[in-house]
């Protein structure tokens, strides 16, 4: 499935604000419900700061400087510092989550950001599996070139492979999507397989090896003799 909506392909941000609108949309399909109580303490610090500063204009516009004048000071103090709590709640307790949400195979909760330049979407990843009670946690990251096509078309397929290969949660929940390749099924290579590795003790017998399967064996310089002249 592709989107419709074409965006500028070299502006990191519509990159990121499309993959990020991408995520929820995505862990609905698979019946995760979105958990909003961090958005909305956000929001209600937000407006309860907005309520005050149009409370007090109201006032001195109603009733004039000398009436509201002893409420100003304690408005505006406490309009300030309910713009403090909005930053830190925004930059210290969402940092930057996208996503938070539980579903039947455990919780999630996504955070994104990406580095100045560099069109890499990363992600830190919080997911309690069903049945426990201990969050893990895990970063990934992947070039969001895999999902966008060269003239700006985001293709939905290769990002949900890639969240479901890389988040065990998701990916319980969505396993046809589950590429080993990408994340969790990538491992150590098998201990039967024909490799071996050279150094000073055992690079005789390999070379002896190799001359007797018929290998072109070559010099540490490039050439195994005499040139063929043309």
């Amino acid at each position: 499935m592709s989107a419709t909506q074409k965006i500028a392909i070299h502006s990191l941000s519509d990159l990121k604000n499309t993959t990020d609108d991408a995520l929820p949309n995505y862990l609905h399909s698979l019946k995760f419900k979105q958990i909003h109580t961090q958005t909305d303490i956000r929001l209600a610090l937000g407006y309860v700061a907005v309520v005050i500063a149009g409370a007090l204009f109201y006032f001195d516009w109603k009733f004039g400087w000398e009436a509201s004048k002893p409420y100003t000071a304690p408005a505006v103090v406490a309009y300030f510092l309910l713009n403090g709590a909005f930053s830190y709640w925004l930059w210290f307790v969402e940092k930057g989550v996208v996503y938070e949400g539980e579903g039947k195979t455990g919780k999630v909760r996504i955070s994104s950001h990406t580095k100045k330049h560099i069109p890499i979407y990363e992600c830190d990843v919080l997911f309690t599996p069903a049945g426990s009670s201990l969050p893990q946690k895990i970063h990934i990251r992947a070039p969001m070139t895999r999902w966008f096509t060269a003239d700006g078309y985001f293709i939905a397929k290769p990002f949900q492979q890639w969240l479901a290969s890389e988040v065990p949660v998701i990916g319980e929940a969505d396993p046809n999507n589950v590429i080993e390749e990408i994340g969790r099924g990538s491992g150590p290579v098998a201990a039967d397989q024909n490799t071996f590795s050279v150094n000073s003790s055992n690079a005789a017998e390999i070379l002896e090896h190799l001359k007797a399967s018929g290998a072109n064996i070559t010099g540490a310089s490039g050439g195994s003799g005499r040139r063929r002249k043309a």
